[in-house]
């Protein structure tokens, strides 16, 4: 809880997305079911790499730790908006909330970090395919998944603390279906530009610099592509690196909206709808994007229920 002694504060009401009764229950519903799709795929990417051997390598030990991630990050949001949506006080405690804010932004900051990764190994693999065995060993792709973890959720951890000690003494309504930092620091009663600052400077910082890495790691291997005398092959080549750009347009193209382009002009619904985007519906693609487009993991998914529906008919 917030130290501060002008703070009264113990609190928060999220108004998340207000109407009628039967429109919170359809609500209710359609995240419902978005969250349960969520888990599933993600978690059957898991299970496939954990149980088919030939899935144990670098690339796949990156999509499983990603898919790892992504049932974490929408569950420190999701599972509250759902409570939220059947009550009628629709609070949450100031420690949740900033619990919640805390690991909401360094599980983003972790899946920024492991795009670069994942950006990295395709680029190894596909522009110097007879060194990628040497350099992305199964030590150094471990190192890097710590790593990720490491400075994700180191990243935004002074910031955040330093809005948590701010003053909060009334009013305690937020706006949105989760704790973001817009509409906490509209709420403190103590004016912070420095504090706010550095938050948006943090997070610039890291989407700008991992987005440009992205980019110019696929372009390297776009070139590299392009140069490939066989047709298959770039198919092939084209329809893996495909998958990932898809993931990181719809996420990187939400988050640039929300933290780095002025959005102050964007109405209160609008903040919504993207934060919406980039939080739940961008998890529940990812698994449909990476197995339909994957043949090995295709495969890897089709022997794990084909293999459950024979020991359920034993």
């Amino acid at each position: 809880m917030n130290k501060s002694g002008m703070s009264t504060v113990t609190y928060f009401v999220m108004l998340g997305f207000p109407g009628p009764w039967e429109m919170q229950i359809i609500f209710f519903s359609v995240i419902l079911l978005i969250y349960v799709l969520t888990l599933t795929g993600n978690m059957a990417i898991i299970c496939a790499v954990r149980w088919d051997h030939q899935l144990h390598t670098p690339m796949y030990m990156l999509l499983a730790n990603f898919s790892f991630l992504e049932i974490w990050y929408v569950t420190c949001t999701v599972p509250t908006m759902l409570v939220n949506f059947l009550s009628n006080t629709k609070t949450i405690s100031f420690s949740g909330c900033f619990t919640q804010f805390y690991f909401f932004f360094s599980l983003g900051t972790t899946e920024c970090f492991f795009l670069c990764v994942m950006a990295y190994d395709q680029y190894l693999a596909i522009c110097r395919p007879l060194h990628y065995p040497t350099i992305m060993t199964g030590q150094r792709c471990s190192l890097l998944i710590a790593l990720c973890w490491f400075m994700g959720f180191v990243a935004h951890s002074v910031p955040i603390f330093l809005i948590s000690q701010l003053p909060f003494c009334g009013p305690n309504i937020i706006d949105h279906f989760l704790c973001d930092v817009e509409p906490l620091m509209a709420l403190s009663c103590g004016p912070a530009p420095i504090v706010e600052c550095v938050f948006h400077s943090v997070s610039t910082l890291i989407i700008i610099l991992t987005v440009l890495y992205i980019l110019g790691s696929y372009m390297l291997v776009l070139r590299a592509v392009l140069q490939v005398p066989s047709s298959a092959g770039q198919r092939k080549a084209f329809s893996t690196c495909g998958s990932h750009l898809v993931v990181v347009s719809l996420f990187y193209g939400t988050i640039m909206v929300m933290y780095v382009s002025p959005t102050s002009g964007n109405s209160v619904v609008m903040h919504k709808i993207i934060t919406l985007i980039y939080a739940v519906v961008t998890p529940v693609l990812n698994p449909f994007i990476y197995s339909l487009r994957n043949k090995d993991m295709k495969n890897a998914l089709h022997h794990i229920l084909f293999g459950m529906r024979i020991f359920q008919s034993l």
